[in-house]
């Protein structure tokens, strides 16, 4: 019973981690860019598009398709690097967990 009772307060620890995990990947800012920093955007670790900016020397409406694709380039990037920042977090807080391989938790 006393091993039953220790796993339970491990689990409500853990689950106090990972809600304070999913707080801090809310609050944290990624930037990505695309052609060489011209498009930048910012996003939180969970992926939610927070800001935008396009060197003016885009603004040219005969290159609207670039500057479409270069959005879309830096927001994957962006998107990319929130990801690995979210997994070497969650990587931290389960080290030594006996958890299935490939669980994700994010």
């Amino acid at each position: 019973m006393k091993d039953i009772m220790g796993l339970m307060k491990q689990a409500q620890a853990m689950q106090q981690k990972l809600q304070d995990a999913q707080a801090e990947l809310d609050n944290l800012e990624v930037e990505g860019s695309a052609g060489g920093g011209v498009v930048t955007v910012k996003i939180s670790g969970k992926g939610n598009l927070k800001a935008i900016s396009i060197d003016p020397s885009l603004m040219n409406p005969d290159e609207k398709e670039i500057l479409e694709d270069l959005i879309v380039a830096a927001m994957n990037d962006a998107r990319g690097k929130a990801d690995r920042t979210a997994q070497e977090r969650m990587e931290s807080l389960t080290k030594g967990l006996p958890l299935p391989p490939g669980l994700k938790l994010f």
